[in-house]
């Protein structure tokens, strides 16, 4: 990236809220519902600004962190000052420290985000950004979109991705259609696999056993030079399990599930200066569950599922004359089988994405990022392609001020054309004090299932989306931080079950168009209090209104994690996470999860570890019917060298 130090953006500049969502296609937003959002968001911003200001911890210090680089809140890589998009980062570190199997028990400890489990590791775990169910948050690992183009609604099904091969999350908030495309209308996860983190070679190694006989092993290795890279994890898990309805409602039988999986990264750059790279991925695996029986005298293990999935990337990076350019080509295959009672059902996906960036500087201030690209879905015989033309525009508008300009039009085979924008705007009050709003819409394309399946609708609609946030951020220096975000979101022409429409010719209903408006809103919290050098604080905190919801199924209103983690000695610290949620629909009980953790570090790169789920005991769902962990033990090593 060249002499800007600005973010990557679309080349249209627009003016007034209303005006501008007309102009790039929010066609009959509620303005006056913005205009309502945006004046409650300011008068929240302004009481939280005084209250921070006027909050510093007493001893704090005047240093300012370094700024992170985010490289999912614009087109190209970019400081989290110099954006006005919500986007949280979390790090090897943090997943280490935090133990967690699953990468979405993690990231239900985040702002914004909820997670409805569907029994233990290797059932469906649907994840939720800001009220808005997983169906509308592309997922992508090493750049590859690993929605499933199979499943009903193209989501990504979180119930299978260990934490084992994971050293980067970022969750970027808001719809972002203008930098993703279809599905991009709560927001985008971004994961990154295990990488060098330094010149030379390294190793590391890590085993772990527990409750329900579960057991997990990793090894990594990845090598740095000035250039090349390479990288190779691979990761297995297996476990008992436990009954994936829940227990208490007189289901007996374990679930268990196993994984193997294998990720790749290297690239190497030439003298010329141009850098050729691959990455990729396969895993297979095979898990029980239950279906809606729950379970039944004399018919064990024959509800389960198979997964073989495995994906590809290549790319190159390269400069002509002032233009930064990227060629890429991506390709996911995902072949997956449920079996049910004897009955086997075949879901069978492909998706490929050949894509061109380029980037050039616009004079000191402003930079512009441009390009295009083509993806095909198949399944079951059936095909859809989308073509894309995109542009951003970064400009640094004053010393304080960073605006980005998104813009984005596709092109669907089936519905036809949609062009979506966003505009966001970041002002540094001071170098630790931070002013955020976005403004988008986003729409997500029908799925192969809901268009042409024995259930599906193939004149079924594109569904339409938008959003606003405005946000503050506080810090003094390492000893604390806040963040306060109010959020808006709006989606209309949804697409759901409707056990009373014909279209595909089933007595029982088909998928089809949902009338009304479906709306989220609401005000995360996010914040870190270091009370000694021995003991730091963290707590996120989420509130949801869900009082408009047609289409959509709700989440809990009140959503609460908070974390210690401490040195007890130079060698033993512990970590302690409460998870509370309160005012939950469809009359489910309120509930408080404890898990905690003890680390010993023996040194060189080695710790030993005792981990515990569940430490009271406490008996609740996060999905109604299905179970969750009793208190469970687990121990394990890590070593790196």
């Amino acid at each position: 990236m060249r002499g800007a130090s600005v973010q990557r953006p679309s080349a249209v500049v627009i003016v007034a809220v209303c005006g501008i969502s007309r102009q790039i296609s929010f066609h009959e937003g509620p303005c006056p519902a913005l205009r309502e959002f945006r004046m409650q968001t300011l008068r929240i911003s302004l009481l939280l600004t005084t209250a921070l200001v006027t909050a510093l911890p007493a001893g704090a210090e005047d240093t300012t962190a370094l700024d992170e680089i985010t490289v999912s809140a614009n087109l190209e890589a970019t400081g989290t000052d110099r954006t006005g998009a919500t986007v949280t980062v979390v790090t090897a570190d943090a997943l280490a420290q935090a133990g967690d199997t699953r990468v979405a028990d993690y990231l239900s400890r985040l702002p914004g985000i909820s997670v409805n489990s569907s029994g233990p590791i290797g059932t469906t775990a649907s994840l939720y950004l800001r009220g808005a169910p997983a169906q509308y948050i592309p997922v992508l690992v090493d750049g590859i979109e690993v929605g499933d183009p199979a499943s009903p609604q193209g989501a990504y099904d979180f119930g299978t991705l260990s934490t084992s091969d994971v050293s980067r999350i970022e969750v970027l908030e808001g719809s972002s259609s203008a930098l993703y495309g279809s599905q991009a209308v709560a927001g985008v996860i971004n994961i990154t696999t295990k990488r060098a983190t330094k010149p030379g070679t390294e190793q590391s190694v890590a085993a772990e056993y527990g409750q329900y006989a579960t057991r997990k092993f990793s090894y990594s290795v990845a090598t740095k030079t000035e250039n090349a890279e390479a990288a190779l994890t691979y990761s297995h898990i297996s476990t008992h399990g436990f009954s994936a309805r829940d227990e208490n409602d007189g289901n007996y039988e374990a679930d268990g599930y196993r994984a193997n999986r294998l990720s790749f990264f290297g690239q190497y750059t030439f003298a010329n200066g141009l850098t050729l790279g691959a990455n990729g991925f396969a895993e297979k695996s095979w898990g029980e569950f239950d279906d809606y029986e729950g379970d039944v005298a004399g018919t064990p293990g024959n509800d389960f599922t198979t997964r073989d999935s495995k994906g590809a990337r290549v790319f190159a990076d390269f400069v002509t004359g002032t233009v930064d350019n990227t060629l890429e080509a991506t390709w996911f295959d995902s072949d997956r089988q449920s079996c049910s009672n004897g009955w086997c059902d075949p879901f069978d996906g492909t998706r490929t994405k050949l894509g061109y960036q380029g980037a050039t500087d616009l004079g000191a201030t402003a930079r512009l990022a441009f390009g295009a690209d083509t993806t095909k879905e198949k399944s079951a015989g059936a095909s859809t392609r989308t073509n894309g033309v995109f542009g951003e525009l970064n400009w640094a508008a004053a010393e304080k001020l960073d605006l980005t300009f998104s813009l984005r039009h596709d092109t669907h085979s089936d519905f036809g054309s949609f062009t979506s924008g966003r505009i966001a705007a970041v002002y540094r009050l001071q170098d630790d004090l931070l002013l955020r709003a976005s403004l988008g819409n986003g729409f997500r394309a029908p799925s192969l299932y809901e268009l042409y399946s024995v259930y599906g609708d193939p004149d079924l609609k594109r569904e339409d989306s938008q959003s606003a946030d405005i946000g503050i951020e506080k810090r003094w220096g390492e000893t604390a931080s806040l963040r306060a975000t109010a959020f808006y979101l709006d989606a209309k022409n949804l697409i759901g079950w409707d056990y009373a429409a014909t279209a595909c010719g089933q007595a029982w209903g088909c998928y089809a168009q949902v009338d009304g408006h479906s709306r989220r809103s609401g005000l995360e919290l996010a914040g870190h209090y270091r009370v000694s050098p021995r003991l730091d604080l963290a707590a996120a905190y989420t509130y949801t209104d869900n009082s408009v919801s047609t289409g959509w199924a709700a989440v809990a209103h009140h959503d609460l994690t908070v974390t210690a983690t401490g040195e007890i000695t130079e060698a033993l610290s512990g970590d302690m996470s409460v998870h509370y949620v309160a005012d939950r629909p469809d009359g489910m009980e309120d509930y408080a999860v404890v898990n905690a953790s003890l680390s010993y570090d023996f040194g060189e790169g080695r710790t030993a570890y005792l981990r515990v789920e569940n430490l009271f005991d406490k008996e609740y769902q996060t999905n109604k019917g299905y179970g969750t962990s009793d208190r469970a033990f687990y121990v394990g090593l890590r070593a790196s060298f």
